[in-house]
């Protein structure tokens, strides 16, 4: 196992408080405030997160950095957006992934005929065996822990706005009535960035609710060659799950009690604040249309400290902030049309803010 190592830290570290809401340690009942206690439990998550990316990279080949920001996303809490083409086992990776962290999962191929109903449910009328009439909830498919949003793009604007408020709120409303969603609930949603015709792209209220938008890109040569011998042959590599609800939320837990050296935030809020139009480089000022808002600082600060612990470290880096600048600006940032037709793109603007770090 990877053992956790102090890094040295900049300036004063800061500590974010313990969140509310129940926290189960992998081995203990709560999580301890003693710092030996917390770094045994940070060990033990990192031996258990060591284990879930060995299981899933029995199946999943050449996407390593895909199922680590996936990862990520679900350590830090948040939902995930994978855009990709077909066929690149975005669907599969979702699913190894739900069975390897011991979640239940769901998938839902999104079409324009889908309804609200059709995701968070309905009420339905039940008559009883005396013939007494009721309304009984009929939940829908939202209703658990790990939810497969295909081609959420899809969509009508309506239908993506019931999913908007399970992904926000986790919880639902069906006749006046609330009905909460099992914990932990993430969403890992898929696009097809080829095929445009017929969709409803996704407000950009909704996209800021996603962490991390996951670029799932073609695997190596030696990658595709393993694949092509593991998946067409007599039998296939089965996963088995490593982690279980509880733990997820030890994890998550854990990832909000990390401490963040200020260089680390420092850094953290000059990306973001140069993203923004008038702001940081004067290069971009009339490039960047719209730029990021706080939610993605707070994106970006939890990101980080989920990938320091994935990498078995105490405390997130300024690699860690550049590793992630990409993956969580990038789908909270619009540049202008004469920035567009100058053949600028948002991932070049992110690259050369990115390399000011340090």
């Amino acid at each position: 196992m990877q053992h956790l190592a102090r890094l040295p830290h900049a300036g004063p570290v800061r500590e974010e408080r313990e969140v509310a809401g129940p926290m189960s340690a992998l081995s203990h009942p709560h999580l301890d405030v003693d710092p030996g206690r917390i770094v045994a439990q940070m060990e033990a998550a990192v031996a258990s997160v060591s284990a879930a990316r060995a299981a899933i990279g029995k199946v999943i080949y050449g996407q390593e950095k895909v199922v680590d920001r996936t990862l990520i996303t679900i350590f830090a809490g948040g939902h995930g957006l994978l855009i990709g083409v077909p066929g690149l086992a975005k669907t599969k990776l979702v699913d190894t992934i739900g069975t390897v962290c011991g979640l239940s999962s769901a998938r839902v191929q999104f079409t324009p005929d889908l309804m609200p109903s059709d995701i968070i449910g309905t009420e339905v009328m039940d008559v009883g065996s005396d013939g007494s009439r009721a309304f009984l909830f009929v939940p829908g498919p939202v209703f658990t822990q790990l939810l497969m949003a295909d081609e959420i793009n899809r969509a009508s604007p309506r239908t993506q706005s019931a999913l908007l408020q399970s992904m926000q709120e986790h919880h639902v409303t069906v006749a006046g009535q609330r009905h909460d969603l099992p914990s932990p609930f993430h969403v890992l949603a898929t696009q097809n960035p080829l095929e445009q015709e017929g969709t409803y792209p996704l407000p950009e209220a909704q996209l800021d609710r996603f962490l991390l938008q996951i670029d799932v890109v073609y695997p190596d040569r030696d990658a595709e060659r393993r694949m092509l011998f593991e998946t067409t042959g007599s039998s296939e590599a089965r996963t088995e799950s490593v982690l279980d609800a509880e733990g997820i939320k030890t994890i998550q837990a854990l990832v909000r009690r990390m401490p963040v050296g200020e260089s680390v935030v420092e850094a953290i809020l000059n990306l973001v604040r140069s993203a923004r139009p008038g702001e940081g480089d004067k290069k971009f000022a009339e490039a960047i249309a719209w730029g990021p808002g706080p939610r993605a600082s707070q994106a970006l600060m939890l990101a980080v400290r989920a990938r320091a612990l994935i990498d078995g470290r105490l405390a997130p880096s300024l690699d860690d902030v550049a590793d992630l600048a990409e993956p969580v600006l990038k789908h909270r940032m619009a540049l202008s049309f004469a920035a567009r037709a100058d053949g600028l793109t948002i991932a070049e603007v992110i690259a050369e803010l990115k390399g000011k770090i340090g």
